[in-house]
């Protein structure tokens, strides 16, 4: 039943770690449930939308990739929710809270990954971000405008996932911490398996400190994190360790995210969405009815936005077939 889980959490969990009896009250008040503590339903909640569904076909580098091996957002999504799932497990933090954080987080990613953000944020004037979006899908986008009425601590978590974000809890900073374990270590992946880069020429002072393969990575990363942040208020690296995972992430920068053969199709998947986006700004009556409606309250480029944000790949260039490719001459 929740109380027993109530009261293991009170007994067990670190004085840090932020407990499911003291969850935030909802937008919306909903009737109790049994068994489950709040965590865990916005957990299901998310794992059920159609939102989460999408980012199996939504790039995590690879545009539309050939292999079946390559990396989407929804098994980045995935994998993150692992990593973080085992620090928390290991600082003795609400896994429930860390697990819905992580599923959540990158609902409102566009089609074709962070090029496609980057076109949005453009042609918004600097308004979207994935993470921004993540939380309108969450609060307003999904099950037909009603939003998942999720607890405000999971929002914030998605909210601040980011560099730059101050997430109010623990749990949400090991989510940011599990999401750049993940999204190196798999890119580096990734690379090598299309042939862009290989293990032996990553920087050794990298590799010396980190591990010289995905598994040694991920593994060092998440002991130095969890040794350096066990029993205390804060999560962090060793600097040695912070330093390495820096100068790596730099690599990659150079090495793969703006490689010409890994990224070539970026500049007609940013055509596409501009097009995409600049048709509906001019005929705002051929949205989907759902976004239709929200032209009541919402700027029209903002809803625009939400539409094309929550395309998958393989849906933005159907309906870029339609509006922009003629069709074949039949006899009708």
């Amino acid at each position: 039943m929740k109380q027993d889980t109530y009261d293991f959490e009170e007994k067990f969990l670190s004085p840090y770690a932020f407990k499911s009896a003291n969850a935030g009250a909802r937008a919306f008040p909903v009737t109790e449930c049994v068994l489950r503590t709040d965590f865990q339903r916005d957990r299901d909640r998310i794992i059920h939308s159609k939102s989460f569904r999408r980012l199996k076909h939504k790039t995590q580098v690879f545009l539309s990739p050939e292999g079946d091996h390559y990396r989407t957002r929804l098994t980045h999504t995935l994998e993150v929710a692992q990593i973080a799932r085992t620090i928390a497990r290991a600082l003795k933090l609400n896994e429930d809270l860390v697990e819905a954080i992580a599923l959540g987080h990158d609902l409102g990613h566009t089609p074709f990954g962070h090029e496609g953000e980057r076109v949005l944020n453009r042609l918004t004037d600097n308004e979207f971000m994935h993470n921004k979006q993540s939380v309108r899908v969450v609060t307003l986008l999904e099950d037909s405008g009603k939003g998942l009425n999720l607890t405000p601590q999971v929002i914030d978590g998605i909210l601040q996932h980011r560099t730059d974000g101050n997430p109010a809890t623990l749990e949400g900073k090991t989510v940011f911490f599990a999401d750049q374990i993940a999204y190196i270590n798999h890119d580096i992946d990734d690379g090598i398996r299309a042939g862009l880069m290989s293990e032996s020429n990553l920087p050794e002072e990298c590799t010396r400190i980190l591990g010289n393969s995905k598994g040694r990575r991920i593994q060092n990363l998440v002991y130095n994190l969890v040794e350096n942040s066990a029993g205390k208020p804060v999560i962090s690296y060793t600097p040695d360790f912070e330093k390495a995972l820096n100068l790596l992430r730099e690599y990659m920068f150079k090495n793969l995210y703006t490689l010409p053969a890994a990224k070539s199709e970026e500049v007609k998947a940013a055509r596409m969405i501009e097009m995409l986006f600049h048709y509906y700004i001019a005929h705002t009556d051929t949205l989907p009815e759902f976004y239709r409606s929200l032209l009541a309250d919402w700027p029209a480029r903002t809803v625009v936005a939400d539409y094309i944000a929550s395309m998958s790949d393989r849906y933005a260039v159907m309906i870029f077939e339609k509006l922009f490719v003629p069709e074949a001459w039949t006899l009708r």
